[in-house]
């Protein structure tokens, strides 16, 4: 692990000698500790609770570089097969972790809505940014978060100011490239949503890359809704079956607001995936659904935390897997309730489809109740397709790979009528439906 971290310090110590001149003081003072964070911890190992599961080897054992910019018409992706339908309230592009103008649409957007690049936000407001930054996804003990950091350079940043509503939803689309010469990329966008008291929007964002190329995407998103916001944050990952991608969203919501959160993921070789959320006020609404699909020796893991540190807050969460072939599922889902937070409604919910003798899926539900007067609930399941419901439908004159195809998409319909945007919740089951269509997943 040593010649790796050396790796990418000697990364970051490059990137400090191109670009240092024109960064904000203190946003370097926040990569400097990141960098340090990240060193002095290294990458989690098996022998870290939160990761006994989760084998990162093949991140670490290959050497990842920040990519130069991409020369026009290079991308060997279909951008407009990933754009949102219609004309969104926005659409910022990113290609490797870096903000392309000319790929974004910028519609006329609402009174005190702000929809633009990270770089560009600490480029104008470098102080307030920069003090916001690392408030909500703190990189202490967080290797990965304190790898994006030390990184950080450009991202996504929509701030919404009181009362402020966005109609259309805002597409936040990370694109990465392939190897060249060699040298696989890495990215390690940042997302910053602050949401004032009573603004209501809708964000999605997309992750992608060419098929069959390998790369490393690490993102982290950091989420505030002031008192009575409402944000409905649906994710994509749709990444290349060779690529890594490793993702956290921390969510730091106040009084009476409301926040669901959408998690699809199809693509990756290994993909990790850290929701946080912490629920600082009383009677917040807070959801989070999920849906994975993994086949051949694709990993897809699943940690999740919702923290009740108020009374009279609900929680609702339900995440499910489709695994085929050596596929492996991980599912840590957490729920915490504090001293203070009494008159909590909790309900998790994990269910688990093997497709295959070979498929694993490692499940822990996990509560920690510190108050008395609570409702609190959580359920996990792990099964096969039912020979009887496979035979009724081969009765009524469906093929074996038809019936199959039911009930697998039957499975997760209850996930994919959570996604709000309809387009999209189209999207994915046409994404779906390719997938079950294969061999490995349909036979």
């Amino acid at each position: 692990m040593a010649a790796t971290l050396n790796s990418y310090a000697a990364e970051w110590e490059r990137a400090e000698r191109t670009h240092s001149r024109n960064r904000p003081a203190a946003l370097t003072r926040i990569r400097e500790s990141a960098l340090h964070e990240f060193l002095s911890r290294g990458f989690p190992t098996a022998r870290d609770e939160e990761w006994r599961f989760t084998s990162i080897a093949p991140i670490v054992d290959q050497t990842f570089w920040l990519s130069s910019e991409p020369a026009a018409g290079t991308l060997d992706v279909d951008i407009d097969a990933l754009r949102l339908p219609g004309t969104p309230a926005a659409e910022l592009v990113f290609i490797d972790g870096r903000y392309a103008a000319a790929l974004s649409r910028h519609p006329t957007l609402p009174h005190g809505v702000r929809v633009e690049s990270l770089a560009a936000a600490v480029a104008s407001r470098h102080q307030a940014i920069a003090l916001a930054l690392t408030r909500v996804a703190g990189f202490e003990h967080q290797p990965f978060i304190a790898l994006n950091t030390a990184f950080l350079s450009d991202g996504a940043c929509i701030e919404l100011a009181e009362g402020a509503i966005v109609e259309q939803p805002i597409h936040c689309l990370f694109i990465a490239t392939g190897p060249v010469n060699g040298e696989a990329p890495m990215s390690h966008p940042r997302s910053l949503m602050l949401l004032g008291p009573n603004s209501q929007a809708s964000v999605l964002t997309t992750y992608a890359g060419p098929a069959g190329a390998t790369y490393f995407t690490n993102a982290v998103t950091e989420i505030v809704l002031g008192e009575h916001a409402v944000l409905d944050h649906a994710t994509l990952q749709h990444e290349s079956a060779s690529g890594y991608h490793v993702d956290a969203i921390h969510v730091q919501a106040h009084r009476s607001s409301t926040c669901t959160l959408h998690a699809i993921n199809t693509g990756a070789a290994l993909a990790r995936n850290d929701v946080v959320a912490s629920l600082n006020g009383e009677g917040i609404e807070c959801t989070l659904s999920g849906l994975y699909l993994a086949d051949g020796q694709r990993l897809v893991d699943n940690h999740t935390t919702i923290d009740h540190a108020q009374p009279h807050c609900t929680s609702r969460e339900i995440y499910k897997g489709i695994l085929a072939d050596r596929a492996r599922g991980v599912f840590n889902g957490k729920i915490v309730v504090r001293p203070d937070a009494q008159q909590t409604d909790a309900k998790q919910t994990n269910r688990a489809l093997l497709l295959s003798e070979d498929a694993q899926i490692h499940t822990k539900p996990q509560l920690e109740i510190f108050a008395n007067d609570v409702k609190c609930t959580h359920g996990a399941a792990v099964g096969q397709l039912d020979d009887d419901a496979l035979f009724y439908l081969r009765s009524r004159g469906l093929s074996a790979a038809d019936a199959r195809q039911l009930l697998i998409h039957a499975f997760a319909a209850d996930v994919l009528a959570r996604l709000p945007i309809v387009p999209v919740r189209a999207r994915v089951e046409e994404r779906l439906r390719r997938h079950l269509a294969g061999a490995r997943l349909a036979a």
